[in-house]
């Protein structure tokens, strides 16, 4: 799987991409034909405690899986956007298998 993390209009630091690599990587152990994911990390200048929106999209053969949340910390949206993935990831083996 290709991981590509994008930070909009900042530079962000080699740990938050480690640990979003990390995070996106565990979505690979629960279905293993992902193609591509792309990670969107921006800061939203609306909002003043929670200005920090993660975006993730992952291709899948035949479907785009999209996932964004707003918090805190990219730490936590990143974790939200990720299990929001599991559910669609999940959702679309059930169909495959049925």
């Amino acid at each position: 799987m290709d991981i590509k993390v994008h930070s909009i209009h900042f530079k962000a630091d080699q740990k938050l991409i480690d640990f979003i690599n990390e995070k996106v990587t565990k979505l690979q152990l629960l279905f293993d034909q992902i193609i591509v994911s792309e990670v969107f990390l921006r800061l939203d200048k609306n909002s003043d405690k929670e200005n920090k929106i993660t975006e993730v999209k992952i291709l899948i053969p035949g479907k785009e899986l999209f996932a964004k949340k707003q918090c805190k910390t990219f730490e936590e949206a990143a974790d939200l956007c990720i299990d929001a993935l599991k559910t669609q990831v999940k959702k679309y083996k059930e169909k495959q298998l049925s």
